[in-house]
């Protein structure tokens, strides 16, 4: 006979206000398992993990707990109220604890790397993520409870957390957007959608095929039962208009089917992830030329170069505080290098999304994020109402008057993009956008910034998402050093090593390729140089000219009103949008070729 589980939640109910969140939900936690429980963002994965641990917030329904079993939860936001130190924290997991010096919090903060003495409000995100984590693991209870545990952590700190609950004794329940994490760590899957959990007991790397397949089947069973409605609703009608006797039983069959499909809640519809697009950039959109910056007697950057052209999409990688949010300011000009140029390309129009959230006022709501006091708001050049376009990003109609605050993490992480994302741009700044985000709307990001146009700069602890989507990653060790690797973090895995050959030299990037930086002095020449000055003006106004052409040809009467012209105004458009792009290629190569004849000589 099996063991009883250590916990399990039997009719759970839960309600917020008409919503629906948990509906009868049964489940339980063996020993020693490995679960992650995934869902929609706003689905109750955190309103579950809280039941679990006890909280009595469900409005029916039962929780048993092993007696003598213990749960330590990890939650996405921790609270340091009525701490004085990072260590007394951390002992306040403890029945038993001898104070903040106690070894077992000690050894806890020293892998995590913390100073136990410090103030808790001088934590930054990444430390109050590690302290919290520290302050669920030191007690090494039965049930681990963790909500979100790789947001803000960097990467060597997320390999370690894989490592510690690898070798846990202890069961554990993930929730994270982090879907490499969950592939590494879990052995079954909890799926919990639209109010219901079910089990997969495989690993989460079979989640996809699986969810797919069940939402495949519901779809083909909603189709049968609408059809047989559709029968039996055309046979009551016959009936009633030739008043014939009625057969009472059919009918009330027939009302129940429609109650039936009434009460069926079909799947969440995916969110709209679409990206606002700015006139076209040059094809060299950022250039960097032996940058560098310290502050005070730190070496952030060190003698760091590399060209960035349209459509790169380039990842930023490193451990928290390596500087990577300074490298990226270096790069889109918003900070001054100490040494070293920074070059923009033609026609840069950036957006930019901090990790931070700093757009939103916790206390506004999504309808005055977007539009203030208006009804609409210009998305991707055209006016759309307030409400249409929280739809697209998966809001109930109801969350648009409801302050910020009230939303779940991913809800605030959709609302940020749906701000960011409706403004043109072709140069796009992503800080951590992946954070609390599910699998769905992940894919659907990574979707939009592939056929995104522009460029992307984006610093990420995704390892998934970072293999899916960059063209080259620049990591960042800590000591100043930055060295690009093509492809994504697995690549970087495979290719780093020595950054300097044995005779001293250094290697740099171009077009995606590394190389030697070797070129014989010389001059380019008059032709080449006039050619270098005059380019930009032919592009300049051929793009004027696109610009105009586009404006006519949006007209939705020419084609009508006057065929010959809408016919040559269409083969000037794309033989303009070709000239500009032989300009810039030629422009692109003669200045590369000028850099690389500079550098030689210097």
């Amino acid at each position: 006979m099996a063991d009883p589980p250590l916990l399990a939640l039997a009719g759970i109910r839960y309600h917020l206000g008409d919503q629906t969140i948990l509906d009868g939900v049964e489940l339980g936690i063996a020993a020693g398992e490995r679960l992650s429980l995934v869902g929609r963002n706003g689905a109750g994965k955190s309103s579950l993990l809280k039941i679990l641990a006890g909280e009595p917030i469900a409005d029916s329904g039962t929780r048993f707990a092993q007696p003598g079993a213990t749960v330590a939860t990890l939650p996405q936001e921790p609270d340091f109220t009525g701490h004085s130190s990072v260590g007394h924290y951390v002992a306040a997991a403890l029945a038993d604890a001898l104070g903040p010096s106690d070894y077992r919090v000690d050894a806890l903060l020293a892998e995590v790397k913390l100073d136990g003495g410090k103030n808790p409000a001088e934590l930054s995100g990444g430390e109050a993520r590690r302290a919290a984590i520290a302050r669920a693991l030191v007690a090494e209870p039965d049930v681990l409870l963790l909500d979100e545990p790789t947001n803000h952590l960097d990467l060597p700190t997320i390999e370690w957390l894989e490592e510690r609950l690898s070798a846990w004794k202890g069961a554990y329940v993930l929730v994270s957007h982090d879907r490499r994490f969950l592939a590494n760590l879990s052995r079954a899957v909890l799926w919990l959608d639209r109010g219901i959990v079910r089990r997969l007991d495989r690993g989460y790397s079979e989640f996809e095929s699986w969810s797919t397949g069940i939402l495949e089947r519901e779809a083909t069973e909603r189709h049968k039962l609408d059809r047989l409605i559709e029968r039996e609703t055309e046979w009551a009608g016959k009936s009633i208009r030739a008043r014939r006797t009625r057969n009472e039983g059919r009918l009330r069959q027939l009302n129940e089917l429609r109650k039936q499909r009434r009460e069926q809640i079909g799947p969440t519809g995916r969110a709209t992830i679409e990206v606002g697009q700015a006139e076209q950039s040059g094809a060299l959109a950022i250039t960097a030329r032996s940058i560098s910056k310290r502050f005070g007697e730190r070496t952030i950057v060190a003698d760091f170069s590399t060209r960035i052209f349209r459509r790169d999409r380039i990842g930023l990688i490193g451990p928290n505080g390596a500087g990577k949010s300074t490298l990226l300011r270096m790069l889109i000009g918003e900070l001054e290098p100490d040494t070293g140029s920074v070059k923009l390309g033609a026609n840069l129009v950036p957006v930019v999304i901090d990790q931070r959230r700093a757009a939103l006022d916790p206390e506004k709501t999504p309808w005055e994020i977007l539009a203030d006091r208006n009804d609409h708001l210009l998305v991707r050049g055209r006016q759309m109402h307030v409400m249409s376009y929280l739809r697209e990003y998966l809001f109930r109609d109801e969350q648009a008057r409801q302050p910020v605050r009230t939303l779940s993490g991913g809800e605030r992480n959709r609302l940020l993009l749906a701000k960011a994302l409706a403004a043109p741009s072709n140069l796009l700044v992503l800080d951590e956008p992946t954070n609390d985000l599910d699998a769905d709307t992940l894919d659907l990001l990574q979707e939009a910034l592939s056929d995104y146009d522009g460029t992307v700069l984006l610093v990420s602890h995704d390892r998934e998402f970072l293999d899916r989507l960059v063209t080259s990653t620049i990591a960042m060790e800590g000591d100043g050093t930055a060295i690009e690797y093509a492809g994504g973090y697995t690549d970087y895995l495979v290719q780093r090593g020595p950054r300097e050959t044995a005779d001293g030299a250094m290697f740099v990037r171009k077009e995606k390729a590394v190389v030697r930086e070797s070129a014989p002095r010389q001059r380019l020449g008059y032709k080449r140089e006039r050619a270098l000055a005059e380019l930009p003006k032919q592009i300049e106004a051929l793009q004027v000219e696109i610009a105009k052409l586009h404006q006519a040809l949006a007209d939705p009467d020419l084609y009508r009103r006057d065929p010959a012209t809408f016919a040559a105004r269409t083969a000037r458009l794309t033989a303009a949008q070709a000239e500009v792009e032989a300009a810039e290629s030629e422009w692109l190569e003669l200045e590369m070729l000028r850099e690389e004849l500079e550098a030689s000589s210097s």
